[in-house]
């Protein structure tokens, strides 16, 4: 059995070894809180919009409300795809993906302490290199963040009051040719025998597993390694989180 430690993929990496994790807060002008976040080739931007008040069905509970949109430009992969506003309809990938952001976010915040005020995050995949799910989930984390502190400096919020309990992030994972390997490009993710998604919160964990047997089933062991990979990718992510976000508190205390 080859050692996974001598395996090294196309773009150079070990295995266990995340691509290159940007994230530049504060990319848009407008919204209360954005990130533009890089997994290697995929770059994702994600704006947090907030609003004082919530939808009807929310109105006087004393309670707020996260919500996530997802989408991609036509030329964010290698041809062109019309936009679905333009073919009338939202597809269903969209929606399922639009909604997993959305659950993530809602699993890290304390609805009733963010008051009755509502978030919503818009993730537009600029550039596709697979895993525009993960780092959608990864960059909304950093600009709902933003947000709420926003939203603290407006005293939409009380100023010891804290909507947020833990961070949140997302990676993927996959076997290929046998071996368990972390955070697939797009030339690693069409060629996997088992791909999965793992989000999880700083804390390890789990708020959702997705994972698919694309060719031969896998077993206890293979998943084991899986999830043993994702929860290390994502205390990783976490810590850039972190960094980013006490960046940008330094410098506005400087």
């Amino acid at each position: 059995m080859t050692d996974p430690s001598a395996i090294v993929r196309a773009d150079g990496r070990t295995p266990d070894q995340l691509r290159e994790v940007t994230i530049e807060r504060g990319w848009s002008a407008h919204a209360e809180g954005s990130a533009l976040i890089s997994f290697g080739g995929t770059k994702v931007l994600c704006t947090a919009s907030f609003t004082n008040g919530v939808p009807r069905w929310l109105t006087g509970k004393g309670t707020g409300w996260v919500t996530a949109e997802y989408s991609m430009l036509p030329r964010s992969t290698n041809t062109r795809n019309d936009r679905e506003s333009v073919k009338g309809r939202i597809g269903g990938r969209t929606h399922e993906i639009s909604r997993l952001i959305g659950r993530s976010l809602r699993a890290v915040i304390d609805t009733k302490a963010l008051g009755e005020n509502t978030v919503v995050i818009d993730c537009d995949v600029l550039q596709a290199d697979g895993g525009t799910r993960t780092a959608a989930i990864t960059g909304a984390y950093v600009a709902l963040a933003d947000a709420v502190e926003w939203a603290r400096t407006k005293k939409f919020i009380g100023q010891k009051s804290t909507p947020l309990i833990d961070t949140v992030s997302a990676v993927s994972v996959g076997i290929i040719d046998g071996t368990p390997m972390l955070d697939l490009a797009y030339v690693e993710d069409v060629r996997a025998e088992t791909d999965m998604n793992v989000v999880a919160t700083g804390r390890g964990l789990f708020v959702e597993v997705q994972g698919t047997a694309e060719g031969a089933p896998f077993d206890r062991r293979e998943l084991d390694a899986l999830l043993d990979l994702a929860l290390g990718g994502n205390a990783d992510l976490a810590a850039l989180q972190l960094a980013a976000l006490a960046a940008g508190r330094e410098a506005a205390g400087a």
